[in-house]
């Protein structure tokens, strides 16, 4: 299967030659190749990477190639990830400031984790079915008795195990949501909301949070052109 990306390379290598400061940051900061990069040229690219030609200061060239990824679905994912590429490499060059997140917004997929955590609360606090009054009630029974089947059918200490791998789990995803927090300026009110979410229903939030930062690059680059 032919490659998408590849075929558009020489058009792509002529555009991309108009935008050296560009090819310069992608070398710079994703080859991590130091400051006395002079010049850059985009040599091809495919849905896998770009092949970039560098000279430095001492008039030395060289090739690096710097991959995509994920890898570039089509054509037209070209742009879009570009753009991201150069305001990633431009911010970590300090050329650019580090977008701000000043508002906490709740991921659209945050409703599926919020379920799970549900059903894990459900199955280790629900009393057990056969417990006394009121649990004796035909409705309230049949109602805990999913939750009780379910902890004597698990090995001894499976609950406890699951609990203590989310959390931790949750506590170091909810340190790198503090570190995006502090990058970005959330303040006070909005980053502790921004980390308290991450330390209740994990990785959803800060992948949401960094979805919103790129937009932001994104939309700063097309309104600067």
């Amino acid at each position: 299967m032919s490659d998408p990306v590849a075929a558009k390379s020489t058009f792509l290598c002529m555009y991309m030659s108009n935008h050296p400061d560009t090819l310069v940051s992608y070398v710079r900061h994703y080859a991590h190749i130091p400051h006395t990069v002079s010049s850059a040229q985009l040599s091809s690219i495919s849905s896998t990477g770009m092949t970039l030609t560098y000279a430095t200061t001492a008039q030395e060239k060289n090739t690096v190639v710097v991959p995509f990824d994920p890898p570039l679905k089509g054509y037209d994912e070209v742009k879009g990830r570009m753009m991201q590429m150069k305001a990633e490499a431009e911010e970590a060059l300090g050329m650019m400031k580090a977008p701000h997140i000043t508002s906490f917004t709740v991921p659209p997929g945050l409703w599926r984790t919020a379920l799970m955590m549900l059903a894990l609360i459900y199955t280790t606090f629900s009393p057990s079915s056969s417990s006394s009054s009121p649990f004796d009630l035909p409705w309230v029974a049949a109602l805990v008795y999913p939750a009780t089947w379910i902890r004597t059918t698990l090995p001894s200490g499976s609950l406890a195990w699951i609990w203590g791998f989310m959390i931790f789990v949750h506590a170091l995803e909810s340190l790198y949501t503090l570190s995006l927090c502090r990058k970005h300026h959330t303040g006070v009110v909005v980053g502790a909301m921004y980390v308290l979410a991450t330390f209740a229903f994990g990785f959803p939030v800060f992948v949401d949070f960094r979805k919103r930062v790129q937009a932001i690059r994104i939309d700063s680059i097309m309104k600067g052109k």
